[in-house]
């Protein structure tokens, strides 16, 4: 055998294959040291800040939607709700002995599945006769300012909440860093609805579409949630 092979470089090759290895296996085998629990504990405050911003864009979207007669500002709103759920889910998987329990796990999928198509039905149905009964939603630069919001503060707090989750193993974080991004990304949606209706009234008819395709997607991330696939659990 050649000498070099036991040198100091091999030692370094190993032990970055070994480091590179590690960083594959988080979602499969996670390593719970020290540094596990830290993650567990950010998982935990994070999890509790976007708790507080998803109440706070439900509550006030909620107001400003029924307000202005806007079902895709109204269905956005509605979304806080599985969101939220997924919040209170981290925080309690990442409490006591529930902290590694699969069984906590699969509950969490079904329980957010099950509020996305709670909101699904009423956002179609409702987007559905808005379309065909021209209705024209009021403009609201409230709802403008609270969407605008989120598409800058919900990327970066998914972004963050997904690294932790790969680092825990746990796909209940990393689909609650999911839904922040789902939430940004309808919120673009909504938002140029919102300045597109309130300058311009012959497009109406895009708030309801809007609604349409928030209801589509909270489905599909219902049937996502349900089997498990990282998407709200």
């Amino acid at each position: 055998m050649d000498s070099r092979s036991s040198g100091p470089e091999s030692v370094g090759v190993v032990e970055h294959a070994v480091q590179h290895g590690h960083s594959h296996d988080h979602d499969h085998a996670p390593v719970y040291d020290a540094g596990w629990h830290r993650a567990a504990g950010w998982a935990r405050r994070l999890a509790w800040v976007s708790l507080l911003l998803v109440g706070v864009e439900g509550v006030v979207g909620l107001w400003q939607g029924l307000a202005a007669g806007s079902i895709a500002l109204t269905g956005w709103a509605l979304g806080a709700i599985p969101e939220a759920l997924a919040g209170a889910i981290v925080i309690w998987r990442f409490t006591g002995s529930r902290t590694l329990s699969p069984t906590a796990e699969r509950r969490a999928q079904i329980g957010v599945a099950v509020s996305f198509w709670i909101n699904a039905p009423y956002i179609a149905a409702a987007s559905v006769n808005h379309l065909f009964g021209e209705h024209r939603s009021e403009s609201s630069v409230i709802g403008i300012t609270l969407t605008a919001a989120a598409v800058l503060v919900m990327p970066i707090l998914g972004r963050a909440q997904r690294r932790l989750g790969v680092r825990l193993g746990s796909a209940a974080t990393v689909g609650e860093g999911v839904q922040n991004y789902l939430c940004a990304t309808q919120a673009v949606a909504v938002l140029i609805g919102l300045t597109l209706t309130a300058q311009w009234s012959g497009f109406w008819w895009l708030d309801p579409v809007i609604g349409l395709g928030v209801a589509a997607v909270s489905a599909w991330q219902g049937v996502r949630s349900w089997r498990g696939e990282g998407c709200g659990c």
